[in-house]
């Protein structure tokens, strides 16, 4: 490494400490996005809410794990990651209902922020090197995270890529940001309001049911576990971290629900489910209320990842700007070939039941 960056003298170690007690699809219009790239970040200096011990037990179960760079007793970068076995195969992924992890890094007492870059590519670099060796390695970044670390982890033989998130600011008075919206967007939030009211769900079992009711109607599971899912926002709620949301009929029926969490940076938009007779405005309204709480908290309101144009085109009517956060993999070669081989089984599977539920019935 360059020997003008900095080095820290330190140790690393891999402790897990307790946790805390107590407390293809067309747009139909145009669609109108700001990039945020004039200003780089400098790097996650903080944990964000879902870097916290008490997620991370509450997430995995316990099955998470830390490695630490020290400079004396002091922690100067840290990053936690789950670890399971999947077989033979030790595997490491995001944790469920996780957004997002990635390396915290302290930012240096002094020195020029010329080399701050260096510093945390430095740091960086040392904690992916105790990272263990795994199968199969996977997280998708904090925003925050700078291009600093993402080299390190390149530098490491892991494949680095880059997606998006949607932010609102949290500066926008109501007016602003009502005149932000897409004009369809503001219709159906209007139109929902008229139907709709909104109103916090009391517990974590009433919004895991309402969720879980949601998919067996539609014969899907829920992929983040039911269990866990409780756990979390059971967790989320004890804290104050978040708020679970509902809009309800003029029956007083719960038709629409969303959870949002955060932390000292911005509200995240966790969690949302609908009843399929539910009105088609009713998860805008949700979100439409989420802002207003980030703006009432001062904070970023973030709307989770685009993966797809219909998620691009729905969340783009909110008048948020695209972020941009990097993707970490790293993967064995005869983990992935069976991958490959599996997912191959799967979909010829999947494949032959479709047809065999096309095919005519017998004529006797």
């Amino acid at each position: 490494m360059n020997n003008e960056c900095f080095s820290a003298g330190s140790s690393t170690v891999a402790i897990k400490p307790k946790p805390a007690k107590g407390k293809q699809n067309k747009a139909k219009e145009n669609v109108k996005i700001a990039v945020t790239s004039d200003v780089k970040p400098q790097g996650l200096t903080a944990r964000s809410i879902f870097h916290e011990p008490w997620w991370l037990e509450a997430a995995t179960d316990g099955k998470w794990d830390v490695v630490e760079v020290r400079q004396g007793d002091e922690v100067i970068g840290e990053m936690p990651y789950m670890l399971e076995r999947k077989g033979i195969w030790r595997i490491s992924e995001l944790p469920s209902i996780t957004r997002t992890l990635g390396p915290v890094i302290k930012p240096q007492r002094a020195g020029s922020s010329e080399r701050e870059w260096c510093y945390r590519m430095e740091i960086a670099s040392q904690l992916v090197a105790k990272l263990p060796s795994c199968a199969h390695f996977h997280q998708l970044m904090d925003t925050r995270m700078s291009e600093a670390e993402a080299i390190a982890f390149s530098l490491h033989g892991y494949d680095v890529s880059i997606g998006y998130t949607m932010e609102i600011p949290p500066d926008r008075t109501e007016s602003e940001a009502w005149s932000a919206l897409r004009r369809n967007t503001r219709n159906w939030v209007r139109r929902a309001t008229e139907r709709l009211a909104i109103r916090e769900i009391p517990n974590a079992d009433a919004f895991v049911d309402f969720y879980d009711s949601n998919l067996a109607v539609r014969k899907r599971n829920n992929v983040y576990g039911s269990t866990i899912m409780r756990r979390v926002l059971g967790e989320v709620r004890k804290r104050n971290a978040g708020v679970m949301l509902g809009a309800f009929d003029e029956d007083g029926a719960l038709v629409a629900e969303t959870a949002l969490v955060w932390d000292d940076r911005a509200v995240y938009y966790l969690l949302s489910s609908r009843r399929p007779d539910a009105h088609g405005g009713a998860i805008s309204l949700l979100i439409w209320e989420a802002a207003r709480i980030s703006r009432e908290r001062k904070l970023i309101f973030d709307l989770d990842g685009i993966s797809t144009a219909a998620i691009l085109e729905f969340l783009s009517g909110f008048g948020g700007r695209l972020v941009t956060r990097y993707e970490i993999e790293r993967m064995r070669a005869d983990y992935g070939a069976l991958r490959r081989v599996l997912r191959g089984e799967s979909m010829a599977r999947k494949t032959g039941a479709k047809r065999l539920r096309k095919m005519p019935s017998e004529k006797t």
